[in-house]
Parts: C-alpha cells; sequence; structure tokens
C-alpha cells in the first residue's frame, strides 16, 4: 500500500496535539486539507482513526497502534534532519583523508589545524600510503580525498593542483668536501645513496630522471620515511634524495647541505585528489576551499 508520507505527517500532528486546527498551524496548511488528508488516510486503510471530541479530535484504538509506530519513525525523521543540518553546517560529520607521512607533517598539518579550529566537530581520520596506496583508498571509498604529489593521470580521479615542491640531494659534515662543488651524474654515484624505499612518486621520479639520461640510481640504503632519509644523512650515512622543503630546518642550521649536480630536477607539485562523479562531503569541500 504506497500512502503519501504527508499524510502521515498530517495524521502525526493531529494525534500528537489532539486538535486538526493545530496541526493546520504546525504544518502551515489550511483546517480543511488536515480534515482532507485523515480522511484519505483513513479511507486507505478502511478504518477510523480519529473520534471527534468537545476539546478537539483524540484517537481510535486502531488509530493509537498506528501512532505508536508513525511516532517512532516521526522522530527519526527529525533526527535526520537534524543531522543533515548539522553536516550542513559543519557541526558534526568526518573528514577522511589519505597520503603520505611526510606530507602529512610538512604540507596538511598547518591546514589541518586551521581546518580543527573552524569545525571542532568534524572528526579527522588520516590514512597513510605511497601514491598508488592512497589512490587504492580513493577508490574503494576509504577516504573523501588524496593529497598526492603529481602528475596522476586517471580518468576517474579529479586532480586540484595546490602546491610546488622541489627535490634535491643532501648530505652531512662527512661529506663537507663536496660543499659548493657540481657533480656529474657519474661523481654523484660514487657515494653511496639513500633512496626511500617505498614506490613512493619521489623514488619513482628520480629513478626515471636518472634512466633517461642513461644512468642507474640504485641506493645503497633504502629507508621506511623522509625522517630517516634526513637522519641517515646527518649522520654520514649518505647523500639522501629529500624534498627540500622538508628539510629547511636542517639547511638552515648547517646539520645538513645541498649536493648539487649538473642535471636539472624538475619540480613536483602537490594535488588533491578527488573521484569524479562523486559528490564532496561539506567537510571535504571545506578542506580543499581552505587549501585554495
Amino acid at each position: 500500500m504506497g500512502i503519501n508520507y504527508e499524510l502521515y505527517k498530517v495524521f502525526y500532528w493531529a494525534a500528537k496535539t489532539g486538535s486538526l486546527t493545530q496541526a493546520a498551524k504546525t504544518l502551515y496548511l489550511t483546517q480543511p486539507s488536515v480534515s482532507h488528508a485523515i480522511r484519505q488516510l483513513e479511507d486507505s486503510f478502511g478504518l477510523a482513526l480519529f473520534r471527534r471530541t468537545p476539546k478537539g479530535v483524540e484517537l481510535t484504538q486502531e488509530g493509537a497502534v498506528l501512532y505508536a509506530y508513525i511516532e517512532q519513525s516521526q522522530v527519526l525523521i527529525t533526527l535526520a534532519e537534524e543531522k543533515m543540518a548539522a553536516l550542513k553546517n559543519l557541526e558534526s560529520g568526518e573528514l577522511r583523508i589519505g597520503g603520505s607521512d611526510s606530507l602529512f607533517k610538512h604540507y596538511v598539518l598547518p591546514y589541518l589545524e586551521q581546518f580543527h579550529e573552524r569545525y571542532p566537530g568534524v572528526r579527522l581520520h588520516l590514512h597513510h600510503g605511497t601514491t598508488p596506496e592512497v589512490i587504492s583508498f580513493l577508490k574503494e571509498g576509504r577516504i573523501d580525498l588524496g593529497v598526492v604529489r603529481m602528475p596522476i593521470v586517471d580518468p576517474q580521479l579529479h586532480v586540484t593542483e595546490s602546491f610546488q615542491l622541489q627535490d634535491t640531494f643532501v648530505a652531512g659534515a662527512r661529506y663537507g668536501h663536496l660543499k659548493g662543488a657540481v657533480l656529474s651524474p657519474e661523481e654523484l654515484l660514487r657515494h653511496p645513496i639513500i633512496l626511500f624505499s617505498r614506490n613512493s612518486r619521489a623514488r619513482m621520479t628520480i629513478t626515471e630522471l636518472f634512466q633517461s639520461y642513461g644512468y642507474s640510481i640504485k641506493p645503497e640504503i633504502e629507508v621506511g620515511s623522509v625522517d630517516l632519509l634526513i637522519e641517515f644523512a646527518r649522520r654520514g650515512l649518505g647523500i639522501s634524495y629529500v624534498t627540500r622543503e622538508f628539510v629547511t630546518k636542517e639547511l638552515e642550521e648547517g646539520s645538513l647541505f645541498e649536493v648539487r649536480i649538473d642535471m636539472p630536477l624538475p619540480p613536483a607539485r602537490v594535488g588533491i585528489l578527488t573521484m569524479n562523479n562523486m559528490p564532496l562531503s561539506s567537510a571535504a569541500g571545506a578542506f580543499i576551499e581552505l587549501v585554495r
């Protein structure tokens, strides 16, 4: 039996207030409209739902049974409407972001702080991974957006470019004799190279760049985090390939210096990934606007 929800709504307010007049005021209807809706509902069931009294209306036994069910649904609908309003106003909800540890620490964190200050009711969930992993998270629906290095070419994804990075080789005091020199690729590769061990965009980029010049860059040491890339270089275990923006402090204090090579290292850009043809949550949209 397909009965219009609006009829149930009129029934609910008539039963709740015990008055067709009050129900009409609550729903911004005329009293004849309310009476007509009640008659339609009674005709649909073939049962009388109300009795008229000197003070208004009261439920029949059958009407009381219906009201017990409709009241529960009306409470849930009201809660749902309140929840939608809260989500719209970012008073609640969640924001799920995927990215690498280094991008979270050095790039995303300041924006997350601002976002949390503006919308403290929104829960934050961070999913760590390499670029391919973040793309998988996004396609599986585990995150709302991903923050990754560019370029990304995928017809399923929408990319918003937002920030430029510059990778570089760095070393510590043990390699101080290289400071100020410009090394050829052959000279650089005579020293131990430290690279990120996972399938990161930076690792793929430097490998492909050296291959395009006819060189094979094989790390003597592979590590699992940018923090270890920095620390191993500081301790003199080799020359690390890192993002300059991530070692600003070390370069300024002199615990690391840039090892220059006569090969251009192209800049990279950070992009925000979302799924094409998928609506953004209010929280995800607000975060992207904040980053822009």
